[in-house]
């Protein structure tokens, strides 16, 4: 499609971000065309040995000194420098059969022998529950996979009433990387209210960093008049980018994720389970840089007034109070700043996410 791992390799350090190429588990897709839908023919065994080493070339493609023989092609297409590639992810959304399972053992194990230094991200289906999910949950307890690929499109309902599902899971096993997920209402508007119910529950995801290390909204991109899904994120055509009004909350997020997280209370004036579970928040600090950030949703159609309780915290300076707000069905809102001082109570407009930030100090 005219992005090849060079392309892609150079655009994701161009924006900041980790690469994390995922190749195919010598399966092709379950849902292709070809063969029918829920057929499964995997490469043959033959030819897999083959097939293994086009995957560790692409390690060593991305990482490799330039006196190895892929790491040689790299510099002479135009990048001397190393990729430093840190995770790779094998399969997607597949369906979890023996086919599946013995090829999938056999990339993880060359993976494990050849590169212990990357990370390798196994596949739980396409949905956060079903045969799919538990047996690829199964397999990755078997194999100990250090990471599995959690994937699900559900209503903004879905997200409001499961904000318990990572603090349910169990601390021994597989980290996570949600690698794909959005709310998506009927007609799949992008609007804000769905990107209200996607910032509630992270603000859960970030309570459970020790479980979910990584997440990313899917899909990202989409040209104009040449989608096939919807929502996206980002829409652009030849002259523009038109970010989304979830496209904000990504980035408040992103810009705002901090490096530890801080458990702290915060009380509402009406403690209705109505109330609480369309009201989230998540108070982490940045120690690069010193700040606390506390991130609020609120998403009932009335101003919501809490206390935080920051004991242990001393706030140091002026901050800044980012908010994004608007009526539910507005697909144009953008976030606005303003300075702030410290208080311990926070008005919550309704229908907002606000994102406080403030230089601090953690008391001994």
């Amino acid at each position: 499609m005219g992005l090849g791992y060079f392309e892609y390799f150079q655009f994701c350090e161009d924006i900041g971000a980790e690469p994390l190429p995922v190749v195919a588990a010598g399966v092709p897709c379950q849902n292709s065309g070809t063969g029918g839908t829920g057929q499964q023919g995997g490469i043959p065994m033959s030819e897999m040995d083959n097939y293994i080493q086009d995957i560790m070339d692409l390690v060593e493609w991305a990482n490799g000194d330039i006196k190895t023989k892929w790491g040689k092609i790299r510099a002479e297409a135009g990048h001397p420098k190393p990729f430093n590639l840190k995770y790779i992810g094998i399969g997607n959304e597949d369906l979890i059969s023996d086919v599946f399972e013995e090829r999938f053992k056999m990339i993880y194990n060359a993976m494990k022998q050849n590169h212990p230094e990357i990370t390798v991200i196994g596949t739980v289906g396409p949905f956060y529950e079903g045969s799919d999910y538990v047996e690829g949950w199964k397999l990755a307890d078997k194999l100990q996979v250090p990471m599995v690929d959690e994937h699900y499109y559900v209503s903004p309902g879905w997200l409001i009433y499961n904000q318990d599902f990572y603090d349910k899971y169990d601390r021994s096993k597989s980290k996570v990387y949600l690698g794909e997920y959005a709310s998506h209402l009927p007609g799949r508007p992008n609007n804000l209210e769905i990107a209200l119910s996607e910032a509630l529950y992270l603000t859960a995801v970030e309570r459970n960093a020790d479980i979910v290390q990584m997440a990313s909204y899917a899909p990202l991109l989409a040209k104009e008049r040449h989608t096939q899904w919807s929502p996206d994120l980002v829409y652009f055509n030849n002259d523009e980018v038109k970010p989304t009004v979830g496209y904000y909350v990504q980035q408040l997020y992103g810009n705002n994720s901090g490096t530890q997280y801080i458990p702290v209370q915060i009380s509402m004036s009406d403690n209705n389970p109505a109330v609480r579970n369309r009201v989230g928040y998540s108070v982490v600090k940045d120690e690069k840089t010193g700040d606390v950030i506390i991130k609020m949703v609120n998403m009932l159609p009335v101003e919501v007034k809490t206390t935080i309780d920051l004991s242990g915290i001393s706030i140091t300076g002026k901050g800044t109070k980012t908010t994004l707000k608007g009526v539910p069905a507005s697909r144009t809102e953008k976030p606005s700043v303003e300075y702030c001082i410290y208080k311990n109570e926070e008005v919550l407009p309704p229908y907002s996410f606000s994102v406080l930030r403030f230089p601090s100090k953690l008391n001994e």
